[in-house]
């Protein structure tokens, strides 16, 4: 019963949201056109990443309140995730309004995980495990470092793959279904599935935008919830798996990093040579572009959970992302 009310609660909020937004929208602040790297229309609201925050904020509550998924309040791990989180979105968020340059944006980030990270060890990456070797590697005194610099690269990769609407708020979505799948905080997630949902309608019909503020939000819940699956789960995902979920983002930040220091650039200066820009150059359609650059990401996972090993499907997605790459850009001429 405890299940259903706060299903149907957070539902119903969520609603609302989605119904009042023309009116909530008017408190907000917006991104305007400029006709470079911003082509949308016209001005549109920045709201979506402080809307997942406060569903966060709600959910986490709630489930406190109700005592459900009560194993994430036995240490202090869910008042770091927390407090890791809003740091995130407050950087995301003066940067949609103050436009940070890349070096101070890249600073605040190591700040914010440096600060949790040392104070906290509880939230640090303490080791990887890799499926097909079979391995365990412990990064002892280094931790800290391999979680800002994990923190640091999922942050980039995802704000990177945010550069066209619905396809980070669909791939969270994909992503929150793998952790309900295998059983890690199922009902958490499912709730945020439903955030995530009425956001991505807005997102859709170009009413809101999620921003940098809510890009670094979700990498933080993302990267959270990965390092304390590992740490705390059974069924977890292991390392090369998790490598495969987010291969797509990964690989087109790693391309792009390259790609922009051989033509001496800084590497996180954005420009339109990003995988989806290239697709939807020459497929000339959004909808269709969102739909190929999830599915690319949601095929490599179908067959890890059919039981392929994990080091053929990342040759294998390696060739698909290489030949796509390279049919785009002899295509496009970009």
């Amino acid at each position: 019963m405890k299940i259903f009310f706060l299903t149907f609660s957070i539902f119903i909020i969520n609603l609302v949201f989605y119904l009042k937004f023309n009116l909530i929208s008017k408190l907000a602040f917006f991104d305007n056109p400029d006709g470079k790297l911003k082509r949308h229309s016209k001005p549109t609201s920045l709201i979506g990443g402080f809307i997942i925050l406060i569903n966060l904020y709600l959910i986490i509550f709630s489930l406190k309140i109700f005592d459900i998924e009560n194993s994430i309040f036995q240490s202090q791990f869910i008042y770091l995730f927390i407090t890791l989180c809003t740091l995130f979105y407050l950087v995301g968020l003066l940067d949609d309004l103050k436009n940070l340059t890349p070096n101070v944006k890249l600073f605040s980030l190591i700040i914010s995980i440096f600060l949790i990270s040392y104070l906290f060890p509880e939230i640090n990456l303490e080791l990887i495990k890799i499926s097909f070797l079979n391995k365990t590697y412990f990064f002892n005194e280094y931790s800290i470092f391999f979680t800002i610099l994990s923190f640091l690269l999922l942050a980039n990769a995802i704000n990177m793959f945010d550069g066209i609407n619905l396809q980070v708020i669909l791939f969270c979505i994909f992503i929150f279904m793998v952790f309900i799948i295998k059983g890690f905080l199922s009902f958490f997630f499912i709730l945020l599935l439903i955030s995530f949902f009425f956001i991505g309608l807005l997102n859709y019909q170009n009413k809101v935008f999620i921003g940098d503020g809510g890009c670094f939000l979700i990498s933080a819940i993302l990267g959270s919830s990965f390092i304390y699956q590992y740490e705390n789960y059974s069924n977890f995902l292991f390392g090369d798996e998790i490598f495969i979920i987010l291969f797509i983002p990964a690989i087109d930040m790693l391309r792009l990093f390259v790609s922009r220091i051989v033509n001496k650039k800084n590497p996180f200066k954005g420009d339109l040579n990003h995988l989806h820009h290239k697709v939807d150059h020459y497929v000339k359609n959004k909808t269709l572009t969102v739909f190929i650059t999830i599915s690319l990401s949601i095929f490599p996972c179908l067959l890890m959970f059919l039981g392929l090993k994990t080091y053929y499907i990342l040759v294998l997605n390696l060739i698909i992302y290489t030949s796509l790459i390279l049919f785009l850009k002899n295509k496009n001429n970009i």
